[in-house]
């Protein structure tokens, strides 16, 4: 029998919880059965399962029936109904006001991705880039295409090995996505802003799986600062027709 104050079972809870912490384990990930864990860690497995209990408590696991452990989700994404995205769909402003947290965030994503990459995040990494890239061919699906594009900059922000950053980026996922069908609504029927952003993907990828954090961060950066470039040229450009418009109304009212 294992008493609360048996420290074998701690330790092993402690391994998890760094496990997931540098997100070797992801949210949602399914944890591997006792009998797989007490073989790992060399330990019993009535320890693994005082450990998980203890895990269970904490709300850093939850249990399925017939189906085992899970990672809890962290943080909760923003809902369909959330505040913020009103104000994202409502005001142009909002757009651009996303785009400087993705500047920040995702400069300081491809930087630690370069810089901590391990062989399981360039797996994660290069069949998300390479998801992405062979879409860019064909007909133009904005949801599909914008998923794709999120999937490979979440992949990235997994590779960082901070969960405080990859857990922020993940609480803002749906306003991120949001923002990615912006772009790819607006330019990815234009050749050559495809052309452009298709560039600027392969720039991070290649910095990344070279590991070298500081052209990943680089490109990362400049890949959203010539996005908020383009949208607003074309926010202009709109601007303007409206104007031309309105000029020709009152003209022929004349």
């Amino acid at each position: 029998m294992i008493s609360a104050n048996d420290p074998f079972y701690q330790d092993v809870a402690r391994q998890l919880e760094a496990l997931i912490l540098d997100r070797t384990l992801l949210p949602g990930s399914k944890i591997p059965s006792e009998r797989q864990l007490a073989q790992r860690l060399s330990v019993s497995r009535p320890v693994v399962r005082e450990a998980l209990k203890e895990l269970r408590g904490r709300g850093i696991i939850e249990t399925q029936r017939g189906r085992g452990s899970f990672v809890s989700e962290m943080l909760p994404a923003a809902s369909d109904q959330s505040p913020l995205r009103h104000l994202f769909r409502d005001h142009s402003r909002a757009v651009y006001d996303l785009l400087e947290v993705r500047e920040l965030l995702e400069g300081q994503s491809a930087f630690y991705a370069a810089l901590r990459l391990t062989p399981a995040d360039r797996y994660r990494i290069s069949k998300a880039y390479e998801a992405m890239d062979h879409s860019t061919s064909g007909e133009i699906d904005v949801n599909i295409e914008a998923k794709l594009d999120h999937n490979f900059h979440q992949a990235i922000s997994e590779a960082t090995h901070n969960p405080f950053l990859a857990y922020t980026l993940r609480s803002l996922s749906q306003l991120l996505l949001d923002s990615v069908i912006t772009s790819v609504n607006n330019l990815y029927h234009r050749p050559e802003q495809r052309m452009m952003l298709s560039a600027q993907h392969h720039s991070i990828f290649v910095a990344i799986m070279d590991q070298k954090p500081d052209e990943a961060r680089a490109a990362a950066v400049l890949h959203i600062q010539e996005i908020r470039k383009s949208l607003q040229a074309i926010e202009m450009e709109n601007q303007r027709l409206e104007r031309a418009g309105k000029w020709e109304l009152i003209r022929e009212k004349q």
